[in-house]
């Protein structure tokens, strides 16, 4: 049987159940959750890059001793040129007029070379890299609330450990690290999952946003903290970064369990016009929640173009962020030369405007295709290419600058980290517009395939800055650039706003009768707010 959708519309107005001016936004459980989620991610991110601050003052970088070696290495073995030192401020003059190092960083306990130092912070993408897949599908199975909430709580014991195990020996750090990532890694598939339960249409990009956001504040929070704890913290200083992130997540794990249910139908204090709302707005492409045994359309999932194309911009993207969050302290200290507490405050900047890059953009696309001044996928293509290639042009221009200029290094390391926060309107939510109901499976898809990214970037930053000159910087943010240029070519092309009929579950009419959503002509498109109101949009294209 196939509806118009005049007819669709005029029949659905007259079921609601709920009155539209009745549904809350301030006091609602979808924003509580919303909340929740951006504090979960604040974790998740502090206990993700720790080590990348406390590894700087936790290894002792003087190799070689006396006065020769000040005026020609920097305080952690960087090799330069007397007169840059000098240009730069490292070095001064003694009253017998001998060349002498100003620097004022203290030496770790640990004597770990770069190999090691690498495979230290690379290894949480090794255990981050497994659960993805995984996550997702058992989120989509069980419910993202105890996937997320549990796997948070082996995070913080591993984050607890890691002071002993760093003690111990390095093998031992590692293992802890990596534990660290595989609970890390079901986080984001399980929280889109949970989304997908949760966030109507018209409100996706602004309360996914929100969520994601968390990890943003997660750096900028814990880059000045941990550089503040190394220096002034308990335990010795760097063991203090650990004890204190750990606390923190133990809270919030504690408050998940108790306020955050999988659907809005298990929420105890949800309202009725709340409830209603969602999933009328849901109705058409959200799972059974009684049928634990939905079947996964894998085959489906990699003859999607539009898949590819999340895939594709979820690893570019990856790319040039993975390479700025753990080479920016090094970054600061080869060529701005900063101190590790001046670094973690600078190292810091570029995640505060990120956060507020993707707040600001989700309210925008919402608002614009309220609005009808644009089409869902043109949104998404919009905030993706925008977030994608303007950052691009700035990595380029942030290796051209030195020692000499640091204001204009942190003003475009600013910029191009913090406005790549439009994807986040982009890419980052499309899982959910064109396959709700397997938002969760996609994302760890996605996002494990791009983890790769996690350890083969800082590797190649590695290798290209293995003397860490401005000119050798200059080819990792090249790099990056073209990464992010053909992520942003390559999305724009195969991108779809479209719920793909692969992705569309199955109704059945006030006449008991079954029918395919597909042949109703769903598309969430063109969407508009009093479409929303109606539980979808009105454009009549197929689904494609």
């Amino acid at each position: 049987m196939e509806l118009s959708n005049g007819n669709k519309h005029k029949e659905e107005e007259t079921t609601l159940d709920y009155d539209p001016n009745a549904v809350p936004w301030w006091t609602s459980c979808r924003l509580a959750l919303a909340v929740l989620g951006f504090f979960g991610f604040l974790n998740v991110y502090a206990l993700r890059i720790n080590m990348s601050i406390a590894i700087v003052c936790m290894v002792n970088h003087t190799a070689i001793k006396g006065l020769e070696a000040a005026a020609n290495t920097s305080s952690n073995g960087t090799i330069i040129s007397a007169s840059e030192a000098s240009r730069c401020g490292l070095l001064t003059t003694d009253e017998s007029g001998n060349l002498t190092t100003t620097s004022k960083n203290a030496d770790g306990e640990f004597v770990w070379e770069e190999q090691t130092q690498g495979f230290i912070l690379g290894s949480f993408f090794w255990g981050y890299l497994l659960t993805q897949i995984p996550g997702g599908w058992l989120a989509t199975k069980i419910g993202g609330k105890r996937i997320f909430g549990y796997s948070m709580l082996l995070a913080t014991i591993a984050t607890f450990l890691t002071p002993v195990g760093a003690q111990t020996h390095y093998v031992f750090l590692i293992v802890l690290r990596v534990i660290v990532g595989i609970a890390s890694g079901v986080c984001y598939p399980s929280m889109h999952a949970i989304w997908g339960n949760w966030a109507p249409p018209m409100e996706r990009s602004k309360l996914v946003s929100f969520t994601y956001a968390g990890a943003q504040v997660g750096n900028v929070v814990t880059f000045p903290l941990a550089g503040m704890l190394c220096k002034y913290g308990f335990a010795g200083g760097w063991p203090s970064i650990f004890y204190v992130l750990g606390i923190l997540s133990m809270v919030w794990f504690v408050l998940w369990m108790i306020f955050v249910s999988d659907s809005p139908n298990q929420h105890r204090r949800i309202s009725h016009a709340e409830k209603s709302y969602i999933a009328h707005s849901l109705s058409r492409t959200s799972k059974d929640e009684e049928n634990k045994s939905v079947s996964v359309p894998w085959c489906n999932f990699a003859k999607s173009m539009p898949v590819m194309a999340i895939l594709v911009a979820n690893i570019t993207t990856d790319w040039g962020l993975y390479t700025l969050l753990t080479k920016i302290p090094s970054y600061m200290s080869d060529v701005l030369h900063l101190d590790i507490q001046a670094n973690g405050l600078y190292s810091a900047l570029p995640y505060l405007v990120l956060w507020l890059t993707i707040n600001a953009s989700g309210w925008l696309a919402d608002f614009l295709q309220s609005k009808g001044c644009m089409s869902l996928v043109v949104t998404r293509k919009s905030f993706t290419l925008f977030g994608m290639l303007v950052p691009a042009v700035l990595l380029i221009g942030l290796g051209y600058v030195d020692c000499t200029q640091p204001n204009v290094a942190i003003t475009l390391l600013v910029l191009g980290v913090s406005l790549s926060g439009a994807q986040y309107s982009g890419w980052v939510v499309n899982h959910m517009d064109i396959a709700p109901a397997f938002a969760g499976v996609l994302f760890g898809i996605s996002n494990s395939i791009a983890a790769v990214t996690g350890f083969l970037s800082p590797v190649v930053a590695g290798v290209l800055t293995e003397e860490k000159t401005r000119e050798n910087w200059q080819k990792v943010f090249y790099v990056a650039a073209g990464v992010y240029v053909f992520g942003a070519v390559f999305y724009a092309i195969f991108a779809s706003g479209t719920v793909q009929a692969w992705a569309v579950t199955k109704e059945t009419t006030e006449h008991g009768e079954e029918v395919n959503v597909e042949l109703l002509d769903y598309k969430a498109t063109n969407g508009t707010k009093k479409d929303l109101e109606n539980g979808g949009a009105s454009d009549a294209d197929p689904i494609v």
